[in-house]
């Protein structure tokens, strides 16, 4: 068996597509705009390149798109005004900080400043609880994404066994809520998990999170399952040089599995389209329209 690829980079412009057109119909018949607010604290190269990203692609669908860029140095408290800012100014519908913070700014006390209706990254513990009881919330981007592919591939997910293998606040564990909203049955493990393989082995879908390179092997999945790997390694190559993997075996999982993610193209482009979905979803809401379709929960 050679698993199907399920291509992320082709879904995630499906819905950029989606997010595009909506804009369109905002702009032409209520006249309103959304706009994402980013803010970028300090240097950190990757954040400065995931943050160009999501700027042109905010652009791109046709939204606004606000950059605040801070240095390392910004106290707490001027990091907290400008957040006030954002939150009241109306043409502003998502916030996002880009993590990671400077060591000196607490992080959580930062997440929770932001508006929770604006929390496009879903990290507010206002939506962590709406989400765990079921009600509407802000999804965390990555979670959603992996939602929408297996949903998309599977249809229902009702009565699926689903194992997910990590438990992190940004991924493992709203993946394990949105999961069993869906009527899955799941089980969250992790690297402490006693006889990890044999827990695997029992999922329809397994969600690799945990954090580690190339953890997850063929031999712990289940023929035919599907294996989302929302793992991004970087490691050495034998010949020099590094290259990309996510936390599952890619080449033994794939000859088991009935469907799988790559690394990179599968999980990744997921993450920013979402954060466009869920800036569309936070305008409809504030401004008392309709949801778009097959973009949230």
């Amino acid at each position: 068996m050679t698993a199907k690829v399920i291509d992320g980079k082709a879904f995630a412009a499906t819905v950029r597509e989606k997010v595009a057109a909506h804009v369109t119909r905002l702009k032409e018949e209520h006249g309103i705009t959304p706009g994402l607010a980013v803010v970028l604290v300090g240097e950190d190269p990757a954040s400065q390149v995931y943050v160009r990203s999501k700027g042109k692609q905010t652009v791109e669908v046709g939204m606004e798109s606000l950059e605040f860029k801070r240095d390392t140095d910004i106290t707490e408290a001027e990091l907290l005004a400008l957040i006030d800012q954002l939150n009241d100014d109306p043409k502003v519908h998502g916030i996002l900080v880009q993590l990671p913070l400077p060591a000196h700014l607490d992080s959580d006390l930062v997440i929770n400043a932001i508006d929770p209706a604006k929390d496009v990254d879903g990290f507010h513990i206002s939506n962590v609880g709406l989400l765990g009881t079921g009600q509407k919330s802000m999804v965390p981007c990555t979670p959603l994404g992996c939602l929408m592919m297996l949903r998309d591939h599977h249809g229902s997910l009702s009565g699926l066994n689903a194992v997910v293998v990590g438990r992190s606040n940004i991924v493992g564990k709203p993946m394990a809520q949105l999961l069993l909203g869906d009527s899955c049955t799941v089980t969250i493990a992790h690297s402490r998990t006693k006889d990890l393989p044999a827990v695997v082995r029992q999922a329809d879908i397994v969600v690799a999170a945990v954090g580690r390179p190339e953890m997850v092997i063929g031999d712990w999945i289940k023929p035919g399952a599907t294996v989302v790997d929302v793992g991004i390694n970087r490691i050495e190559k034998p010949e020099g040089g590094t290259r990309l993997v996510g936390d599952a075996d890619y080449a033994s999982c794939a000859q088991v599995a009935g469907a799988i993610t790559p690394v990179p193209g599968g999980v990744g482009p997921m993450t920013i389209a979402c954060l466009l979905a869920n800036t569309i979803t936070a305008c409809c809401r504030a401004n008392n329209l309709p949801e778009p379709e097959g973009l949230t929960v």
